[in-house]
């Protein structure tokens, strides 16, 4: 089988899966392994379930269509073993289990125990297996548990998970012990197995040497901290779902085996009127334009490569007049989006690859003694500026040049060049954490701090806090490719907490969960419930706009669900966004005697309504959206939208397909520097995104 993201010695012929909360919702059943997983199983690899659930349960499980059918199930935390294929337990793996055990002596002893220990329901019980209810029991009082066998000369297993279920086995019962006989019957080396699990009582699967692990992202603490040292992957979403991107990973599963849990939302009005609009247009005509904007975006893309990197814009083709000269530099924002954009061509074209990797380069060149990704680094000589229009540095940039250093050695694999400048990231990344002043998981950004440079928000910004998360994320993938594992997973565990605080603040609503606390916005400002993440928060009030690439950026980075993406959508849709082109940047405008108006946004006439940063028409911005769309699967539509990107790249002040900076928010007209680099490669990410281009 192919190895997409991991380099194996060993091809993986066996998988050990956990159930509840690992494989599916322990309350709900609900899971997407079973579609998945019969869509795209491997033929040569064993699954297995290893599970504290007992064979019967676990048979139903399987006969009710919540599980596929396995090769194997190892069963009430490794005290049975069943064969599925032949439909029989596997009496020789019982005989190791009798010696040393007694039930009615572990009964008895349990009985004694001077603590608030029930029994669990009969069919959670069998003659190798014991279990109770023990809740917030700390390490002493379990470690007296064990000492009060070892004096009855019982050499027993007492395995305690979730902070309340207590197990006690045979001495050579657990779930790695049961999943080590097996190999030894398949004649299977650890190093050729996958174990996946969610909690305290999956430990034991992980000790095996060489084994390799996912941990799901929903995991408890227990498990996490038992696994910080041991090769695994964190997944970043939950439950099946973190399983099968974790079998992508480790290449038992292709890669478009990964799913956005796509609800069918095609008989929404909004989503209707939209197709009959679409029906009614020419699809060859549609695609010749995008396959034609496609080759003008590549020309515009090489009009940027300079010896130092991607320019924000054609040098030759623009002019500058005072500080319009730093657009005559490698800008690590747009360089970095830039870089992204232009990753289908790394292979194809050595022109565009060689001027990615020296923008990664040149960037890292300037880094500053304290860790910050310089604003840009002018071409005609090579100098830095760390910031920007009043002095106000840019928080994003080295966000991006993180996001885009892990994309550009994720695709090239070229670990040597990871190696050389790991270093400067992780110094990055401790500057960027510096700005969580109060250590609530968020960053504090100051106003006009970040590409909305001429724009007035701060503190707590959507935009800023998706890709805060998302360089988490990236920087503790790049520390799995070096086998940094322990740190790579407090990254990855730290991005979940991200992850958290920005739905938990960002999507306000009136309806309080029990036991949830509440978020600075809905105890201060119960105003109702949004379709979206709002654009930002501050300790004294917040903004109920929508900031368009922010909510688009959430759904593409995986920091909300596809349900919640589709609200999004069907609002954006609704107070049209993406008319006439995609698309504006924030809904809606600012307006003069808006409370959130600034004097500075007259500033070269800039920022008044649908202008720049209020409410203008960004390519770059409608290349991520074409993306958005497409992965909520509605390919038609992003289709459409991509056809509309095309009209707008080839819209041009002085020739056709300039690509510009932005547009008129109502008109359309092209504004800004022409040939854009990040406008054209995020055009070809696109292009790529719907398989349009081979």
């Amino acid at each position: 089988m192919s190895k997409i993201s991991a380099d194996f010695s060993e091809n993986i012929q066996l998988l050990s899966f956990d159930i509840d909360n690992t494989l599916i919702d322990f309350h709900t059943y609900q899971s997407n392994f079973k579609t998945i997983w019969e869509s795209h199983k491997p033929d040569d690899v064993f699954l297995a379930y290893n599970t504290g659930r007992l064979i019967d349960d676990v048979l139903n499980l399987i006969d009710s269509g919540v599980l596929p059918k396995p090769d194997f199930i190892i069963s009430g935390v490794g005290t049975h073993i069943y064969n599925y294929q032949e439909q029989k337990v596997i009496k020789e793996f019982n005989d190791v289990l009798d010696d040393g055990w007694d039930l009615k002596v572990v009964e008895e002893i349990i009985s004694n125990i001077n603590q608030p220990i029930s029994e669990q329901p009969t069919r959670f019980q069998h003659a190798y297996k014991r279990s109770y209810f023990f809740h917030d029991a700390s390490v002493s009082d379990i470690e007296a548990i064990e000492q009060d066998f070892f004096e009855a000369n019982m050499h027993i297993n007492v395995v305690y998970s979730q902070d309340k279920y207590l197990d006690i086995l045979p001495k050579f019962a657990n779930k790695a012990n049961a999943l080590q006989w097996l190999l030894n019957k398949l004649n299977y080396k650890t190093q050729e197995v996958v174990v996946a699990g969610d909690s305290g009582n999956d430990s034991a699967m992980f000790d095996l040497k060489d084994v390799n692990g996912i941990v799901v992202s929903n995991a408890h603490e227990e498990l996490y901290k038992y696994t910080k040292h041991k090769k695994v992957y964190h997944s970043e979403k939950e439950k099946g779902d973190g399983v099968i991107e974790g079998l992508i990973y480790f290449g038992v599963l292709p890669k478009d085996a990964e799913i956005s849990n796509i609800i069918d939302h095609s008989e929404d009005f909004f989503i209707q009127k939209e197709m009959e609009t679409i029906a009614l247009e020419d699809e060859d005509e549609k695609i010749a334009l995008i396959k034609e904007g496609y080759k003008k975006a590549i020309e515009a893309l090489r009009k940027n490569i300079t010896p130092l990197g991607f320019s924000a814009c054609s040098i030759e083709d623009n002019v500058a007049h005072g500080t319009d000269e730093n657009y005559y530099s490698v800008w690590a924002r747009d360089g970095a989006i830039t870089v992204i954009g232009a990753l289908p061509l790394i292979h194809k074209d050595e022109d565009i690859h060689k001027c990615a990797r020296q923008t990664l380069v040149t960037l890292f060149e300037h880094i500053s003694r304290n860790g910050q990704i310089p604003s840009n680094v002018r071409i005609k000589n090579n100098i830095p500026d760390y910031s920007g229009v009043g002095g106000i540095c840019s928080i994003d940039s080295g966000i991006w040049v993180i996001i885009a250093f892990y994309e550009y050695v994720n695709v090239t694999k070229d670990i040597a060049f990871l190696r050389e400048y790991i270093s400067d990231i992780k110094k990055t990344m401790q500057w960027l954490g510096a700005h969580d002043s109060n250590n609530d998981a968020l960053l504090e950004i100051p106003e006009a701090g970040d590409w909305t440079d001429l724009f007035g928000r701060s503190y707590n910004i959507l935009y800023d806090e998706i890709l805060w998360y998302r360089s988490n994320v990236c920087f503790g993938r790049m520390l799995e490719m070096l086998g940094e594992h322990e740190e790579a997973g407090e990254y990855i565990r730290w991005s979940q907490v991200i992850k958290k605080e920005i739905v938990q603040n960002f999507w306000p609503s009136t309806q309080q969960q029990l036991f949830q606390s509440v978020s600075f916005a809905e105890k201060q400002f119960t105003l109702g419930d949004t379709s979206y993440l709002i654009a930002q928060t501050t300790p004294f009030d917040f903004s109920w706009r929508c900031d368009i690439l922010g909510n688009v950026l959430a759904f593409l980075h995986g920091t909300i669900d596809a349900e919640k993406a589709h609200q999004t959508f069907k609002f954006m849709l609704g107070v049209g966004v993406n008319d006439p082109f995609p698309v504006a940047n924030v809904y809606p405008v600012v307006s003069p005697g808006d409370p959130d108006w600034r004097p500075y946004y007259t500033v070269n006439l800039l920022n008044l309504p649908n202008h720049y940063h209020n409410g203008g028409i960004w390519p770059f911005v409608g290349g991520f959206w074409v993306k958005f769309v497409n992965k909520l699967g509605l390919k038609d539509v992003a289709i459409s939208e991509l056809y509309k990107l095309a009209l707008i790249n080839k819209e041009g002040i002085n020739h056709e397909w300039e690509f510009t900076e932005w547009a008129h928010g109502t008109t359309g007209k092209p504004m800004g520097k022409a040939y854009q680099a990040w406008s054209a490669a995020q055009y070809i990410s696109a292009c790529h995104d719907l398989k349009i281009i081979k």
